[in-house]
């Protein structure tokens, strides 16, 4: 084992036979035992349910009491959304705000995927408590959704547990009482779409090329504070609440109830639930978890039931009933009438990351900076004399109309103490934030590279309270117009996700926003 810190976060890896051979180019897991041929196996699958429900949720939604919020963890959950604002501040205030507006579904990006497990149970409760106060007051129902990891990291089942404790008298119970809870069921949907995340006979698959893997084969199962042993979600539950729910506890919605038996069968085992108890949703195309969207819908309306969902990117999309937004162009991402070059930043460590931005740096007409993070910890003064020197040279490449790149160092940094470690990683991101946050010319666009990376950079950078998500740059990778009161006013922030897209996707979007 070794502790790896970069771009603010703390990774601890283990280096195991899997991440060794995909770096060597040879066959990119140890154990090819329980992957699936993704044609063979999505081939094998009943037929979809054959009508489309996007404009059919999207009417019940418009007539709706309900007001949804996600509870983002990190920023990429915006990334199959578009015409949304994202709160990235929860003040009583703030909160009051959106409901006066009478928006009927945004987002509140937390990053408590970055905190540890105290901090984020705290911000949790406060921000469902003020969503309370501010529905209450409205007259508006809640649907509030923990939007998380597709990979199965995050703070589950924390988040969850904490919502429902909050959320219990919005429901008609009491949230001193932990032994029942007036809210039915934990819905569990990891589905994501563009990121190949789908779950099939309650197993969840990451694909990879032509294979489905299960996740827990993963270098994502890896993970050092979000690890975890189990694909079969049956087992995920139990394992992750530590035998608080037993698999043969945990209900399913398979494929042939949401292809065979649509949004009624749907609707007939949610509303069996009772006290919290977890149901997984079995999904491997958009439309599958519209039919479930939709039996959900119907169970809170003509049932009377509550759910709280923690879910990956798609079921937002298919909940709230939003169709498919093309990819968009470059003349809409981009400031218009701006000379200057755009900004990358890169501090994410995943291996994808690395690849992407390895890739990038082929790109000849490209200003390639790099940060050594040894420079950023320790000497006060060299720190500040690194950060002014790069910072000059991001300015001046900026101007001159040049792209500029500006990447964490490879090479691991550890400290002798996780305190130690964590110091690191606070100084590396502290780093990145005064690059952003120091800039006097304003780049063409601003491309963040990984999830914690993104957000730093986001609210401390360029000092975004309020965004609105205009759509994608590239699947699954959302792009932001900064509020009025942020550092560029109405300028695009494009945030890539860690975890998405070929090894040329980074070098691609580049390319594309250049011409």
């Amino acid at each position: 084992r070794r502790r790896a810190i970069n771009s603010g976060a703390h990774l601890e890896t283990n280096i195991s036979l899997s991440i060794i051979t995909e770096e060597r180019g040879e066959k990119k897991m140890s154990s090819q035992q329980s992957q699936l041929d993704k044609e063979a196996a999505l081939s094998s699958l009943p037929s979809e349910w054959p009508t489309d429900l996007t404009s059919t949720i999207a009417a019940r939604v418009a007539t709706d009491d309900q007001t949804v919020v996600v509870l983002d963890d990190d920023p990429t959950g915006t990334q199959t959304v578009y015409d949304l604002p994202v709160l990235t501040e929860w003040s009583e205030d703030t909160i009051d705000a959106e409901f006066d507006r009478g928006t009927p579904a945004f987002y509140v990006m937390t990053n408590s995927r970055s905190l540890n497990p105290d901090d984020a149970a705290a911000l949790n409760d406060t921000i469902a408590q003020r969503l309370k106060t501010a529905a209450k007051k409205h007259g508006r129902r809640l649907s509030v959704i923990s939007r998380s990891d597709s990979t199965l990291r995050g703070h589950y089942p924390l988040e969850i547990d904490v919502l429902a404790r909050a959320l219990q008298d919005a429901e008609g119970g009491n949230e001193n009482d932990s032994t029942t809870s007036s809210i039915d069921g934990q819905i569990i949907v990891p589905f994501f779409l563009e990121g190949g995340r789908l779950t099939i006979n309650n197993v969840h698959y990451v694909a990879d090329g032509i294979y489905l893997v299960p996740a827990a084969e993963t270098p994502f199962a890896k993970d050092a504070v979000f690890g975890f042993t189990k694909s079969n979600l049956l087992d995920y539950v139990e394992e992750k609440t530590k035998g608080r729910f037993k698999r043969d506890q945990v209900e399913s919605i398979t494929i042939d109830d949401i292809r065979k038996g649509g949004p009624d069968t749907v609707r007939a085992k949610l509303s069996k639930l009772s006290n919290m108890q977890p149901c997984i949703v079995n999904s491997a195309t958009l439309r599958d978890v519209q039919v479930f969207a939709l039996g959900l819908l119907d169970a809170e309306e003509k049932d009377k039931k509550s759910f709280l969902v923690r879910s990956a990117a798609s079921f937002v999309q298919a909940r709230i009933g939003l169709p498919k937004k093309p990819i968009l162009g470059a003349s809409v991402i981009n400031s218009s009438n701006n000379a200057n070059g755009g900004l990358v930043v890169v501090g994410s460590y995943v291996p994808k990351s690395t690849k992407q931005l390895e890739s990038l740096l082929t790109l000849e007409e490209l200003e390639k900076i790099e940060i050594n993070v040894a420079d950023l910890v320790g000497d006060t003064e060299k720190c500040t004399s690194t950060l002014n020197r790069i910072l000059d040279r991001v300015q001046g490449a900026i101007t001159s109309g040049k792209n500029t790149v500006v990447y964490t160092s490879r090479t691991l940094v550890t400290g002798a103490t996780p305190a130690e470690s964590l110091a690191i990683g606070n100084a590396v991101s502290r780093g990145l934030v005064s690059i952003v946050s120091n800039l006097k010319a304003q780049p063409r666009f601003i491309i963040a590279k990984g999830g914690i990376t993104s957000s730093d950079v986001a609210t401390k950078g360029l000092g975004i309270k309020r965004a609105m998500v205009m759509g994608q740059a590239d699947p699954g990778v959302p792009v932001w117009s900064i509020g009025e009161e942020g550092k560029f006013p109405g300028m695009s922030y494009v945030i890539f996700p860690g975890n998405v897209g070929g090894d040329n996707a980074l070098l691609d979007l580049v390319r594309r926003l250049s011409e």
